[in-house]
């Protein structure tokens, strides 16, 4: 005889079966604990924009606001926070459970976009944004230190090589650097040997954009061969930009390096990280959700 026969020949018992388990999954149900905080994944972007130079109140009142005032148009914003400090804002978007996380962030880059022409010139990029979980923490911190490199260049070797890979592999969310420390050449200039001159900062910064550059020279064109012009207008190092012209005075020449000091640097010299009391590049890898 099966348990289905059972249950069969006896239907009263079977009534009372199902009674009793109907009873107890009343009773159990209510019972059932019920978290305060669930973990709930809300949809989240964050928007971040650079000015180099400039000071936390230029890049809120400049930068963070015509951006805020157009991600407040988008639908489904339930919060917005923005952070602004020397040359960086970062605005932190999220969005009710209902919004699908893609299609926001198609409107954030609308909304970009659209603020393009009200930020700043003199931005070196606009601004970026990504899918982040603000309450996620890295799960590896990895740090890259050298006795003979520099820092400029153990750091692009950790942005260029290791976080792309480590980027690559299945389940990492994110790849974050502390500390950067991207190499970039620094001019300081003496305010007295400009007024000496009588030439102005905006002078100097013209002489530079226009003495840096990277446009296609052109083809030469001949009966049977063609040969395309190659000209490196970049300059890489301080050595190279000391002896450029900045402006005539008195027919004579003005050079970047009367003007003050170009030495290698990096582009943010304000940040620094540190292993076992060693100036180091971390690496934080964040996991997927």
């Amino acid at each position: 005889m099966s348990i289905a026969e059972l249950f069969i020949r006896r239907p009263v018992m079977t009534t009372l079966v199902m009674l009793g388990i109907l009873l107890f999954g009343v009773m159990g149900y209510r019972l059932l604990p019920v978290s305060d905080l669930p973990n709930v994944d809300f949809p989240t972007l964050q928007v971040s924009a650079s000015l180099p130079g400039a000071s936390p109140e230029t890049m809120a009142s400049s930068v963070a606001t015509p951006l805020e005032r157009q991600f407040s148009t988008i639908a489904g914003v339930d919060s917005m926070t923005s952070t602004s400090a020397l040359g960086l804002t970062q605005i932190t978007i999220q969005f009710a459970l209902s919004r699908n996380i893609d299609a926001a962030a198609q409107d954030v880059q609308a909304a970009i976009t659209a603020a393009q022409r009200q930020l700043p010139a003199g931005m070196p990029s606009p601004p970026t944004y990504q899918k982040v979980n603000p309450a996620d923490q890295p799960i590896l911190f990895m740090s890259l230190n050298s006795k003979t490199l520099p820092l400029s260049t153990v750091d692009e070797y950790a942005e260029t090589m290791i976080a792309q890979r480590i980027s690559t592999i299945s389940g990492v969310a994110q790849v974050g650097v502390l500390g950067s420390q991207k190499f970039a050449v620094r001019v300081q200039l003496d305010p007295m040997l400009l007024a000496s001159r009588g030439i102005g900062i905006d002078e100097v910064e013209k002489a530079v954009q226009q003495g840096n550059v990277n446009l296609p020279t052109g083809t030469l064109y001949g009966n049977h061969q063609a040969f395309t012009v190659e000209s490196n207008g970049q300059l890489t190092n301080a050595e190279a930009y000391r002896p450029l012209i900045v402006a005539y005075r008195n027919s004579s020449p003005v050079r970047l390096q009367e003007l003050g000091r170009v030495i290698d640097s990096v582009q943010n010299d304000k940040i620094a990280s540190w292993f076992n009391q060693t100036r180091s590049i971390i690496l934080a890898v964040l996991l997927t959700r």
